[in-house]
């Protein structure tokens, strides 16, 4: 038991950093309702792109600076297949993933970049968990980061360009009947969202102490778990844009708990894979099962 609870701080410390993740993954699942599989891809061109730009010898604020235009390339590059070149959405995000592969390798040189902590000035590490002043620790500054980016994101989706986006995944064809430019709202939709999983992987890469060129696989199936344990868990408690947001950031540090207990319980780490799609499956399939039995049920009696 206490092995599980001093791993505690870092499992939450992790499903911050991943939270921010989750929020860009949520805001093309859910706002855009474009299935985008670049997240895989643009999580670790964040991470590779900060750490070579501190590797090079800019500051911790330029490479994650660097890592959040980096991403936002990605977005584009996805949003220019589909709109563009007419690419399904799936597929185009499929294949920017996998050029992103070829991508990292260059822009690191090699499959892994390591950063140590002793000869870096990092936003966030391992070692700034435990010990360090509170406006040092890693829960601290990620907690405050995720706050400052929902209220961000709450102003800007309140503004008419925002509200563009929202209007385009809910409806496309009535946001087009309304003047609204929906090939450039997804564009932009998926910029914002892929900027905001590389700055997540800038993040990741710091607190790992490394960048490697397969950190990101499987990013997707940890951003969908976040999103359906968010809703389910608070879905009727938050109704509010921004608190929508929380919820997710909060699913995530929960998904990192759970896996954190799962591998406190002796369960194979090799299978962490596969339960995670599990969870994400059964979540998924919640609503399908009850409009489909529990209706019917309801109906008869």
């Amino acid at each position: 038991m206490a092995s599980l609870l001093n791993a505690l701080p870092g499992a939450v410390a992790q499903g911050l950093i991943w939270g921010i993740m989750a929020i860009g993954v949520y805001l093309t699942y859910r706002i855009l309702d474009f299935a985008d599989l670049t997240v895989d891809g643009s999580l670790g061109t964040g991470g590779a792109v900060c750490i070579m730009l501190m590797l090079s010898g800019q500051n911790v604020w330029v490479s994650m600076a660097g890592a959040l235009a980096a991403g936002m390339l990605t977005g584009l590059v996805t949003g220019l297949l589909h709109t563009f070149m007419g690419i399904p959405a799936i597929l185009s995000g499929i294949l920017t993933q996998l050029s992103l592969y070829s991508v990292n390798l260059k822009i690191m040189g090699k499959a892994n970049q390591a950063i140590n902590v002793d000869k870096f000035d990092l936003l966030v590490s391992l070692r700034y968990i435990r010990n360090v002043a509170f406006y040092k620790n890693t829960i601290f500054v990620v907690a405050v980061g995720i706050v400052l980016l929902i209220l961000v994101l709450y102003w800007f989706f309140g503004t008419e360009l925002g509200c563009s986006l929202r209007a385009t995944g809910c409806n496309d064809k009535m946001a087009r009947a309304q003047g609204i430019n929906t090939d450039f709202a997804r564009v932009l939709g998926l910029m914002i969202s892929n900027g905001l999983v590389a700055l997540s992987g800038a993040l990741l890469c710091q607190y790992q102490g490394f960048a490697d060129v397969n950190m990101g696989r499987g990013a997707i199936v940890i951003g969908l778990a976040a999103v359906i344990i968010g809703e389910a868990v608070f879905g009727k408690i938050f109704h509010n844009f921004g608190f929508r947001l929380l919820g997710v950031a909060i699913g995530s540090i929960i998904y990192y708990l759970v896996l954190q207990v799962v591998i406190w319980r002796g369960i194979d780490t090799d299978l962490l894979k596969i339960l995670s799609a599990a969870v994400v499956a059964v979540f998924l399939a919640i609503p399908y099962w009850k409009s489909r039995y529990f209706t019917k049920v309801r109906k008869r009696r």
